[in-house]
């Protein structure tokens, strides 16, 4: 069961997610605060009773201390609370998992999608030796605590990564093995994967940091590509374009050597197909 803080400096907002949070049968109470001052004023009680808050369903754009300064205040406390990010705001995603956050829920929050968040903290908490808080939440090697947002934004895990990504409401799975290739949105990247495409909220460059080791090799400004999924290296007309089923991509003529270097040296190791056409 856990104890939980809600932080909404918007009343109805607070009142609404307070009022879900109640429902959830995983939920033991929740405490509400309406701006950071008060939320960690409340913490610091709580802390003095000996009274546990487990996890802190927080909004971002609040005056005053706002919910990322939050965030990195109670990151410094010796057993931090997890944190979801409750927010309107889709544009600091990135900086939110940064801070090892559970969950980044978007409003108007869907009950479902909150449980959601509710299930990420809650069942771990379940597993021998966890008891609701966990110092794995401050460990470089992240533990489950973390695997919400390894799961949305790529963080590494060991194997084979999957990551969750949401449209209208709906989180549906995605394995890093299955995608093809990634096209840069601005600050976005779209997924691309033989069942279709699904757009990310983490920039082209940090997919590209975090997957290089996983066989992700960027062939233009707007391209990575998986490796394991070229078909062919082809030269047409002066230019180079790599083959991924029926999908020609172009690649840029300062990632060529590159390019070719990763997927001929890839094709040329035991157990791997021939080198690719070129």
């Amino acid at each position: 069961m856990l104890h939980v803080l809600a932080v909404d400096d918007e009343v109805p907002a607070l009142e609404e997610l307070a009022y879900l949070l109640r429902r959830d049968p995983r939920v033991a109470d929740v405490r509400t605060a309406n701006d950071g001052q008060q939320a960690l004023l409340g913490l610091d009680r709580a802390l003095a009773a000996g009274e546990p808050v487990d996890a802190v369903f927080l909004d971002i754009g609040m005056p005053g201390l706002d919910g990322l300064a939050l965030a990195r205040v109670m990151s410094r406390f010796v057993h931090p609370p997890q944190v979801v990010f409750v927010t309107a705001h889709d544009d600091h995603a990135v900086e939110a998992f940064a801070l090892r956050a559970a969950d980044y829920v978007l409003k108007p929050v869907a009950p479902e999608r909150l449980a959601e968040a509710v299930r990420r903290i809650a069942e771990p908490a379940n597993e021998p030796g966890r008891a609701g808080r966990s110092d794995d939440a401050a460990r470089p090697d992240g533990g489950e605590q973390s695997d919400g947002a390894a799961r949305s934004y790529g963080a590494e895990r060991q194997g084979d990564e999957v990551i969750s990504v949401e449209l209208a409401g709906v989180t549906r799975f995605v394995q890093r093995s299955e995608v093809r290739y990634v096209e840069a949105h601005g600050d976005y990247a779209r997924l691309h994967t033989p069942s279709g495409s699904h757009l990310l909220r983490i920039p082209l460059a940090t997919l590209e940091e975090r997957w290089r080791d996983a066989g992700f090799v960027r062939i233009h400004r707007s391209h990575l590509v998986a490796a394991h999924h070229v078909q062919e290296l082809r030269l047409e007309a002066g230019r180079t374009y790599v083959r991924l089923g029926d999908q020609l991509l172009p690649v840029s003529r300062r990632h060529t050597r590159e390019v070719r270097d990763v997927l001929v040296g890839r094709a040329g190791k035991p157990g791997t197909p021939p080198a690719p056409a070129v």
